[in-house]
């Protein structure tokens, strides 16, 4: 596993004061796992990996030439966006998917996932907001992309977007606000799900350390292809301009006695 690496950093201007992270990004494994038991079909699925993000944070990242952090490892083999204690960190099943090369699983299994591919994931992301604030002397806006599937055990979903959060609403209500203003989509606000999951990865970074956040999703199907990736960037980027831009999302001081992130 000396050749795989567990998250990519995307280059960027950290005195932007922006950064994007994209959790879900990839559906890849090492070799030693093989395909955890699964078929190849799998891995096409929402089960490993949110559709159509890895390209639209690419894009998005070059465009608005901003650090980013992609998690490099399906979400199969273990979950960046849950908590080291969190029961849901290693699924035995998903979407009707059982999955045999996670159950039964050791202790030491468990914990191995933990220390080669969550851990440097988190690490990853705590120096890249770390070294954004240093850069900018202020808290960083840190916006999270995550895609959601078209319908749900058959029932429809309309939403195109969706914002979700926990209870700082510093940086969703004007996303929302901005998503909403051409009145062509319709945006969920924490919908399909709630976004208060504690441990996950706006709780860990953001939440306790007092840092503007949002995590937003994006419906798979409007991000499958390049023409889609390209009129979605098209939306995004200027909204994340204009959040950025927006002097009391920076106002705030961090507070790395909360967390683990900013240590002396």
């Amino acid at each position: 596993m000396q050749d795989f690496t567990p998250f990519e950093i995307l280059p960027g201007r950290y005195d932007s004061g922006l950064v994007l992270l994209a959790d879900h990004a990839m559906n890849r494994l090492p070799e030693r796992y093989g395909r955890l038991g699964l078929p190849e079909t799998a891995f096409s699925r929402h089960i490993a990996y949110d559709i159509g993000i890895e390209a639209l944070t690419r894009t998005l990242s070059a465009r608005l030439d901003v650090p980013t952090v992609l998690g490099c490892f399906s979400r199969l083999l273990i979950d960046p966006n849950r908590g080291e204690d969190d029961p849901t960190l290693i699924m035995k099943i998903s979407d009707g998917a059982i999955i045999p090369g996670n159950h039964p699983i050791s202790t030491e299994e468990w914990n191995h996932r933990i220390e080669v591919f969550h851990r440097p994931y988190h690490d990853a992301v705590s120096r890249t907001i770390a070294a954004t604030a240093e850069a900018t002397g202020h808290a960083p806006l840190v916006l999270s992309l995550h895609s959601f599937t078209p319908a749900w055990k058959g029932v429809p979903r309309p939403w195109h977007a969706a914002v979700l959060w926990d209870t700082d609403h510093r940086a969703v209500e004007p996303l929302i606000r901005h998503l909403r203003a051409p009145g062509d989509i319709v945006v969920g606000d924490n919908e399909p799900y709630d976004g208060a999951l504690k441990g996950d990865t706006m709780y860990r970074h953001c939440m306790m350390a007092g840092i503007p956040h949002a995590l937003l999703e994006v419906r798979q199907n409007l991000i499958g292809d390049d023409a889609g990736v390209a009129a979605w960037a098209d939306r995004l980027a200027p909204i994340f301009e204009s959040l950025n831009a927006d002097p009391a999302l920076h106002r705030y001081e961090l507070h790395p006695s909360r967390t683990g992130a900013y240590p002396e």
